[in-house]
C-alpha cells in the first residue's frame, strides 16, 4: 500500500513528539497549512517537504523518501566506497581509529554492519567468539554477534546487563526512524534471539548510588575486560551513507583494564 507524503509526515512529527502546532512553530508556517498537509488538503512544494525535513531532524535516507512519497527526486545522494570523496573521507576515517589504539574502536552503518574497525578491535572480537567459531558467520553485525545463541554472549560476564543496553538502542533506532522496515526487522531478528532469555534480566536496573555507567565484562585469558562506549558521528554530512555512520570506541573502565587492553593490542 502506497503511503502518501500527509501520512509520513504525521508519523515522523508523532514520532518527534511535537504537535502541529509546535511543528508550525519550528517551520514558521500555519498550523493550518500543517494540517492541510497531513490530510491531503495541500501539496508541499518540493522546498516545503525539505524545510519540514529539516525541522523534524528527519535523517537524510528518509528525507528522500519523504521527497519521493510527495513526487519529487531525492535531494541527497548515496555515494559508494569506490567513490573519490568517499574514499578519502574513508582513509581519514581509518586513521583516526588506528590513533584510538590501544583501544578499540570501530565503524558501523545505519544496519550495525561494521564498516571498519582498528587492530585491536578485531583481537577483542576474536576473544568474543566461541573457540571455531568464524565472526563472518554473523555478516559483520554487532546485533547478530552479541545477541545470537552462537555469538558472543558466552564471553560476555554481564551478557544480560550489556544485550539489554544493545536492544534499547536498537528498539530506540527504530522508534525515531519511522518507515525504515529493514531497521524493524532487524529488531525483530534480535526479538527472535532472545526467545529463551528471561526478559526481567534484560531490564535495566535502576543505577545504585555507586553506579555511573553499565560497562560491558568481556573474559579474557588475561582476567575480565570492562569496558564502556562512546559514540560520534560525522557532524554536518550532506550525504546518505556518510550520515548513517557512528564511530564507536570501546574505553577502558578500570586501570586493570588499561593494561589488558595494552597486553592484547601489543600481542
Amino acid at each position: 500500500m502506497t503511503v502518501t507524503f500527509g501520512e509520513r509526515l504525521k508519523d515522523w512529527r508523532t514520532s518527534r513528539h511535537i504537535s502541529q502546532l509546535g511543528l508550525a512553530a519550528e517551520a514558521g508556517v500555519s498550523q493550518r497549512h500543517i494540517s492541510f498537509l497531513e490530510t491531503g488538503r495541500a501539496n508541499p512544494s518540493r522546498e516545503m517537504v525539505i524545510h519540514l525535513a529539516a525541522a523534524l531532524d528527519v535523517p537524510l535516507r528518509q528525507r528522500n523518501e519523504l521527497l519521493g512519497s510527495a513526487g519529487f527526486a531525492p535531494a541527497y545522494r548515496q555515494r559508494g566506497p569506490d567513490d573519490d570523496q568517499m574514499r578519502q573521507i574513508h582513509d581519514v576515517l581509518n586513521r583516526l581509529l588506528e590513533a584510538h589504539e590501544p583501544y578499540p574502536a570501530y565503524i558501523v552503518d545505519r544496519m550495525w554492519n561494521l564498516v571498519a574497525a582498528n587492530e585491536v578491535a578485531g583481537k577483542v572480537l576474536a576473544i568474543g567468539m566461541p573457540a571455531g567459531t568464524d565472526p563472518t558467520a554473523f555478516g559483520g553485525n554487532l546485533v547478530r554477534l552479541m545477541l545470537h545463541p552462537q555469538g558472543a554472549r558466552h564471553a560476555i560476564a554481564n551478557w544480560e546487563a550489556a544485550a539489554g543496553v544493545l536492544l534499547r538502542r536498537l528498539a530506540r533506532d527504530v522508534a525515531e526512524q519511522p518507515g525504515d522496515d529493514a531497521l524493524a526487522d532487524l529488531l525483530d531478528e534480535a526479538n527472535g534471539y532472545l526467545a529463551d532469555v528471561d526478559r526481567e534480566l534484560l531490564i535495566e536496573a535502576p543505577p545504585t548510588a555507586d553506579e555511573l555507567l553499565i560497562p560491558i565484562v568481556l573474559r579474557t585469558p588475561l582476567g575480565e575486560l570492562e569496558t564502556f562506549t562512546t559514540i560520534a558521528t560525522i557532524g554536518a554530512a550532506h550525504d546518505v551513507t556518510l550520515e548513517e555512520l557512528r564511530i564507536e570506541s570501546l574505553l577502558p573502565a578500570t586501570a586493570a583494564a588499561e593494561q589488558i587492553l595494552r597486553q592484547i593490542a601489543a600481542s
